[in-house]
């Protein structure tokens, strides 16, 4: 990786793509700093250091602190995450959204320019909700229509302005915008995380449990992140020849090619929904100031990660339990409508296309969903265990950090993608390079 970077900075124009990427990033650190005006951002620290659920964590991660400053910058780019993972499940249900999709560039710009809009719908939604609701409880120094108003348009604004510099990362710099812009907000909050791991079990013991906290941190981090490597790489090929055809004079065809399945087909999303799903309740308790009592609170506090993993309350690990099933559940279900083994199937048919020792056809499409099911199965298992290390620290020794496994996984698949990106540019530079001369 490192000898990669080191060699895209002698080629001069990947060494502009790369500064320009970097002084991006720098605009983005510094408004996360800039406070919305008329807003009281002691009392909205104060606020966020009562809430007992992961969930305001975890939107804080993927801010880079912008949620807990209340910046210009607090919703970020999530509402953009939000509306592509929308406009994904869109066009398989709406055709005239997946008609474009299959128009190449022209329908992939049209689809990025509806996603834009519902972006700012979003975030004009989730910044009223946010005015309003925090408003009323203290959050501006003056609750009235020009502050609520200032507030919506600066938050709006903020997350606009993320998206079309997320966009001009992508279109100037290096790798997917809005993927590195994610990841430096996950980033910014790593370095004082581990530091506060090290405070709670390092500094301050014996220097032979302090070594051996040291190691045992060190080798879980870079143990995980292995394995996150090998979700993301991993990968089964389907073999696939093509059958030799006669065109006038030649014979053409008979090349053999495979199909790659990803092992971690649907990427961080089912960790994603999983999360989502389990923490709305708690989100919407929490904004309306709701205690939950009784069976309620005990459903509230199951459903809180803070309480999983927690040998002296076992009975609260059964949320954890519902987790791992509902990510295994959303793995499937997202696999499901991005890949269609039948449409596969179909197409290799028409071209010519077979599967050695499988039929083409429905034989074809059954075999890639019986290989399908494995893979997807153990990609599943794999997100589940890098998620859920972080939750059994956490409960049973109290390492409470703000990035888990959701964001470990981000951080690494954003890393690799972005460093395969440039090493290709690298390649086609030197193909140009080679036909000058």
């Amino acid at each position: 990786m490192f000898t990669t970077i080191k060699n895209a900075f002698k080629v001069k124009e990947i060494r502009q793509r790369i500064i320009f990427t970097f002084m991006m990033l720098i605009v983005i650190r510094l408004g996360s700093q800039i406070p919305v005006p008329g807003v009281d951002r002691t009392y909205f620290a104060n606020w966020f250091s009562q809430q007992t659920g992961d969930a305001f964590n975890f939107f804080d991660a993927f801010t880079g602190g912008s949620f807990l400053n209340m910046s210009v910058l607090a919703l970020n780019i999530t509402p953009y995450i939000t509306s592509s993972i929308i406009m994904q499940l869109m066009t398989i249900a709406i055709p005239k959204l997946e008609e474009m999709q299959r128009d190449g560039a022209e329908g992939r710009k049209k689809i990025a320019s509806i996603t834009r809009y519902v972006t700012v719908i979003l975030a004009l939604v989730e910044s009223s909700a946010m005015a309003i609701g925090f408003g009323r409880q203290g959050l501006l120094q003056t609750y009235n229509v020009i502050n609520v108003l200032t507030v919506i348009v600066a938050l709006t604004a903020g997350s606009a302005f993320l998206m079309w510099i997320g966009e001009r990362i992508t279109e100037h710099g290096v790798g997917n915008g809005i993927s590195i812009v994610l990841t430096i907000n996950i980033l910014s909050r790593v370095p004082q995380d581990i530091a506060q791991l090290f405070e709670q079990f390092v500094i301050g013991k014996s220097i032979a449990k302090g070594v051996v906290a040291a190691i045992i941190i060190i080798s879980i981090i870079v143990l995980m992140v292995v394995l996150v490597i090998i979700l993301n790489d991993g990968v089964r090929k389907i073999p696939v020849q093509y059958a030799k055809k006669v065109q006038g004079r030649k014979m053409v065809g008979g090349q053999s090619t495979n199909i790659p399945l990803k092992v971690n087909t649907s990427g961080v999303i089912p960790v994603i929904f999983a999360s989502s799903l389990l923490q709305l309740p708690v989100i919407i308790c929490s904004f309306f100031n709701i205690t939950g009592t009784g069976v309620w609170g005990e459903i509230l506090r199951a459903l809180n990660s803070n309480y999983w993993c927690n040998p002296k309350q076992p009975v609260y690990s059964i949320g954890l339990i519902v987790y791992i099933v509902l990510v295994i559940l959303f793995a499937y279900f997202y696999t499901s409508i991005t890949f269609n083994p039948l449409e596969v199937s179909e197409n290799m048919k028409k071209q010519g296309g077979f599967i050695p020792g499988i039929r083409p056809g429905k034989p074809t499409s059954d075999y890639l969903n019986k290989v399908l099911t494995y893979i997807i199965f153990i990609g599943a298992v794999g997100l589940t265990i890098v998620c859920v290390v972080p939750y059994f620290f956490n409960g049973v020794f109290g390492a409470s950090v703000s990035f888990g496994g959701t964001s470990l996984i981000i951080i690494v698949s954003v890393v690799l993608e972005t460093i395969k990106q440039i090493e290709s540019q690298m390649l086609v530079r030197n193909y140009k390079g080679f036909l000058n001369d």
